[in-house]
């Protein structure tokens, strides 16, 4: 019978600490909120999802940093971890009557390190550097908050165990002339703990950042003083070295392997998570039992994975019509009729369902893994359950520098695709007779169409770990449709970037809308203390 890797060894016994800390506890107060006001709240935050859509993963995150920007912004040097809490309680974030009392403390202390490296930075820099500073320690700050209130143990357990795995398989081989200098062992193991985060669990920029520095500083929740002082002196350099380990030349191979053999840590991690037994030492170590075990956690994430592709290609099909048509008659009809003076309906028909006929495609003609994919993924299993003599190796090929001639003709193909792609678009608009003042919207609508599309399509290789080979079709494919999905995404990056309607949100309605719901939640507690005094 095979044996169990001790790294592997290490993982189930984390899992099993995780297990084992969801058991009966000692009773503790706990946080808790009205529920009337609790019920309002949470529809006022399904709103802002909508307004501040991101990943579902990243919703809280995201929740989190806004309340607490506000919060300190009011705060005048009083404590605001309690309300901060009860805010995110009530908004559903985090559940009622479960949240430890003694929290509150633990996030006090961590707002308060964050605020004291601001308060240090706040003479001799400029106003835009200061602004910069102040939202990327405060994404940071609501990482280690959301850490505190909700520990992510059997995530953090699995990101460390697949990152030591790949390290170790991970060669990088050089050519005579190369583009990118030689990297280090420990630089190698960092990018590899990165590109474990995004491909494991999509976390973005400020978690990971958050990982990062946890990295650099062992004792980061309990910093000391003198070495906090230290941090706010140099937290721009830092800060650099930070972004620099996030933009690595290299990030993006190394993502992509991680991202091909995620599934076999992912399915590990989902046995590990449902199995909670003594004997699960016993049945993992039987190769047979493991394969029963690994066949019904894949059957059950390509199931999730069906549904939730059903679920998006819907909803981003009914958006993009629901959305065209608005912008359709609110924009583009009237402005139309103020400089041509017309709008054909058949310029209205190819307006509103050539978009969205766009977005069908895309998410209908997603490719699932084949049934052959399981067997690579088991085989994959078992070389990282157990100890083998042989080690496979991942190979990572530094291209060798490229002459100016070759930059150039490569540039040259791209402008033309892109050139290519955007004189069709615009040819099919001319010939539905679709106004020269629609064509920027429309550009840019389907452009935006295009990236969102393809980043459902690419939801659809989660599982697969076969490679799949590009066709002439597929190549040609390629150099006419990237440049409009790179369009699509630097869009898409400057509307999270300037979201006017969150900006409104946040300016108008959220800090009324939470002194209400805190005032509600005060009086509803005054109607139960003048209760208590009648009964």
């Amino acid at each position: 019978m095979p044996k169990i890797s001790e790294r592997t060894e290490k993982l189930i016994n984390a899992y099993q600490a995780w297990h084992q800390s969801f058991k009966a506890k000692e009773k503790t107060s706990a946080i808790n909120v009205d529920e009337v006001a609790s019920k309002v709240s949470v529809f006022y935050e399904k709103l802002r999802g909508i307004v501040d859509w991101k990943e579902e993963h990243l919703m809280k995150r995201a929740a989190i940093e806004r309340k607490l920007k506000r919060r300190i912004l009011l705060a005048e040097k009083k404590p605001i971890a309690e309300l901060l809490i009860s805010e995110l309680i009530r908004g559903g974030h985090f559940p009622n009557n479960q949240i430890d009392i003694k929290k509150i403390d633990e996030v006090e202390k961590a707002i308060n390190k964050y605020i004291f490296i601001l308060k240090k930075n706040e003479a001799g820099s400029s106003e835009k550097k200061k602004i910069k500073l102040y939202n990327w320690l405060l994404s940071i700050a609501a990482c280690e908050i959301e850490e505190i209130l909700s520990p992510p143990n059997k995530e953090k357990a699995l990101i460390n165990y697949m990152a030591e795995s790949v390290a170790e398989k991970i060669s990088i081989s050089h050519k005579s002339v190369f583009s990118i200098k030689e990297i280090s062992e420990e630089e190698k193991t960092k990018q590899a703990y990165i590109a474990c985060q995004r491909a494991l669990f999509k976390l973005d920029a400020p978690i990971i950042t958050y990982h990062l520095l946890k990295k650099r500083f062992d004792n980061w929740k309990r910093i000391s003083q003198t070495e906090l002082n230290q941090l706010a002196e140099n937290i721009y350099s830092v800060w650099e070295d930070l972004e620099k380990d996030l933009n690595h030349p290299l990030k993006d191979k190394f993502y992509k392997i991680c991202d091909k053999y995620n599934t076999p840590y992912l399915l590990l991690g989902d046995v590990l998570s449902e199995e909670n037994s003594s004997k699960l030492y016993d049945k993992i170590s039987d190769p047979e039992n493991l394969e029963k075990l690994i066949r019904n956690a894949y059957d059950k994430r390509l199931s999730t994975l069906k549904g939730r592709l059903s679920r998006a290609g819907i909803y981003a099909t009914l958006s993009i019509l629901i959305t065209n048509s608005f912008a359709l008659f609110v924009l583009e009809v009237p402005l139309a009729k103020m400089i041509m003076g017309s709008f054909s309906p058949l310029a209205i028909i190819v307006d509103i369902l050539g978009p969205t006929l766009l977005m069908f495609l895309l998410v209908t003609t997603v490719r699932l893994p084949s049934k052959n994919n399981i067997e690579l993924v088991l085989i994959e299993v078992m070389k990282i359950i157990y100890e083998t003599e042989k080690k496979d190796v991942y190979e990572i090929k530094i291209p060798a520098k490229r002459s100016f001639f070759v930059k150039f003709f490569i540039a040259l193909l791209y402008v033309s695709g892109a050139l290519i792609s955007l004189g069709a678009i615009v040819a099919i608009l001319r010939w539905a007779g679709l106004p020269p003042t629609s064509y920027v919207v429309n550009v840019m609508f389907i452009a935006l169409i295009a990236f969102a599309g393809l980043a459902i399509r690419n939801k659809g290789e989660e599982l697969t770990i076969e490679e799949r080979k590009v066709g002439f079709f597929g190549f040609i494919f390629d150099i006419l449709f990237l440049p409009i999905v790179g369009l699509g995404k630097w869009l898409s990056s400057k509307w999270q970037k300037y979201n006017a309607i969150s900006i409104f949100f946040n300016a108008l309605i959220d800090l009324p809308f939470q002194i209400f719901i805190e005032f509600l939640e005060q009086w509803r507690y005054f109607l139960k203390e003048k209760k208590e005094e009648i009964y």
